[in-house]
């Protein structure tokens, strides 16, 4: 019933037509809901079914409904019983029935007193009419959910794009549902990008929590060394990733591509030492592009300008696996090469010979080194290597810009299970020293296996 603005108890003429009544103080379309629903409330047993016989006369003034909707009250109050009363028991089907009938009719009643506009706000006020009327279905399901999804989040997305994504893959009933929980967490949830595995149906509660455990986040981790081939590093990402060899050795085949400098003609030294998280289905592409950007933004941060990228890493390289762990002695083997290509002397790498001629070893042979067949041949070529002989990390990167001030000429690591290296400006100095290699090679079983 729909409460006028003002009290009166004149008979209201059902031939007249209506006017919209005033909104003012309580709401008279929910007092018309309310009304709506107590007529055909099949669980109090007041409504209409509740039993048999004559319909109850409609109230015909504004007294009388408000003293019928005081009866119906006072009846709820009372506590109907089902065993004194079995014909209100009904099945739970025709309770359903009923309950969207009186959905229909509160629907009818609607457009018939708001004319065209009932229709407008009947869309407008759906949710608060169903859930007055208690037919609205719960927005939220319960539990962890079953079965198995996943689901991606970008870089960049925000709460309402995640609740979308969660609710297109079947993970919570509504996007509303998680969306709402994320307003009411706080601190502010915050998401890291990936593909992450849920299950379908989850409570929103039991979605956020798994968005939010690392254990859910799918990822395909490499780590690389300082100093690796590019042959092994795409070896490796193939093992982490998933991704057929051929297709990241065919990815790397066009070093232009990435923008490395008209030089290379491998991706070789530009494929940045470091550890990678990749998400699953990652392209081959897509991972040679995100170690080479690593390895620029490595040299700019360096202070190195593009037309000298190439320079400094082929030294750097070089650096690199020359020095090996001792992180003390970059800057003066960086210092050696240096100096001796200010005097014109060749390098006299046994790394750049080793690279050249496909071998891993620290020591090379005599025929080795004689072989000007290799063009990584420093004992043989002057000048650097024609390219890197590996992938340099920071530090070999700042010796090869920065090298420590010296007038060394020559080094050789005496101690190999140490890395301790000796550094001399003089050939018989040199000589004096790699006597102490061989002496220390020879000293064990355990140290021969380190000169190998």
């Amino acid at each position: 019933m729909v409460t006028p603005h003002h009290s009166s108890d004149e008979t209201v003429d059902a031939l007249k037509p209506r006017t919209p009544p005033e909104v003012n103080g309580l709401d008279p379309f929910a007092e018309l809901l309310s009304h709506a629903a107590a007529e055909v409330d099949t669980d109090s047993g007041t409504g209409p079914d509740a039993g048999s016989g004559d319909p109850a006369p409609q109230p015909t003034t504004r007294r009388e409904a408000r003293d019928a909707a005081a009866r119906r009250a006072h009846q709820a109050t009372l506590g109907w019983s089902h065993e004194e009363y079995p014909d209100r028991q009904k099945p739970v089907r025709a309770k359903k029935r009923r309950r969207w009938l009186t959905a229909t009719v509160v629907i009818v009643v609607i457009i018939g007193l708001f004319g065209g506009g009932g229709a407008y706000v009947w869309f407008t006020f759906q949710p608060q009419v169903l859930k007055l009327l208690n037919l609205a279905e719960p927005n939220d399901c319960t539990g962890q959910g079953t079965g198995s999804v996943t689901i991606s989040i970008k870089e960049g997305d925000i709460g309402s794009t995640i609740a979308t994504t969660l609710y297109k893959a079947g993970v919570v009933k509504t996007s509303d549902a998680f969306y709402s929980l994320l307003l009411k967490t706080k601190p502010d949830p915050v998401f890291q990008p990936g593909v992450y595995s849920l299950k379908k149906q989850m409570s929103a509660k039991a979605a956020l929590a798994a968005l939010q455990n690392p254990k859910n986040k799918l990822e395909r981790t490499v780590a690389i060394p300082e100093g690796t081939t590019e042959a092994d590093i795409l070896t490796s990402v193939a093992k982490a990733t998933a991704i057929p060899i051929a297709e990241l050795q065919a990815a790397a085949a066009n070093p232009e591509a990435y923008g490395l400098p008209p030089e290379a003609k491998t991706l070789e030294g530009f494929l940045f030492p470091a550890t990678y998280t990749f998400d699953p289905g990652v392209k081959a592409p897509d991972v040679i592009k995100t170690l080479v950007d690593r390895s620029f933004k490595a040299l700019d941060q360096a202070g190195v300008t593009p037309p000298d990228r190439w320079k400094t890493v082929v030294l750097a390289s070089v650096v690199q696996l020359e020095a090996g762990s001792n992180l003390t002695d970059f800057g003066k083997i960086a210092r050696v090469f240096q100096n001796r290509l200010d005097r014109g002397m060749l390098l006299q790498s046994d790394a750049t010979v080793a690279y050249g001629a496909g071998v891993k070893r620290v020591f090379t042979t005599d025929a080795e080194r004689a072989d000007a067949s290799n063009a990584y041949n420093t004992y043989v070529h002057p000048g650097l290597p024609p390219a890197p002989i590996g992938n340099p990390g920071d530090v070999a990167i700042a010796a090869a810009l920065h090298p420590t001030p010296g007038p060394w000429l020559y080094f050789v690591t005496t101690n190999l299970q140490t890395g301790q290296t000796t550094f001399s400006t003089t050939l018989d100095e040199h000589n004096a020293a790699v006597q102490k290699l061989h002496d220390w090679c020879n000293a064990s079983a355990a140290n021969d296996a380190y000169c190998k």
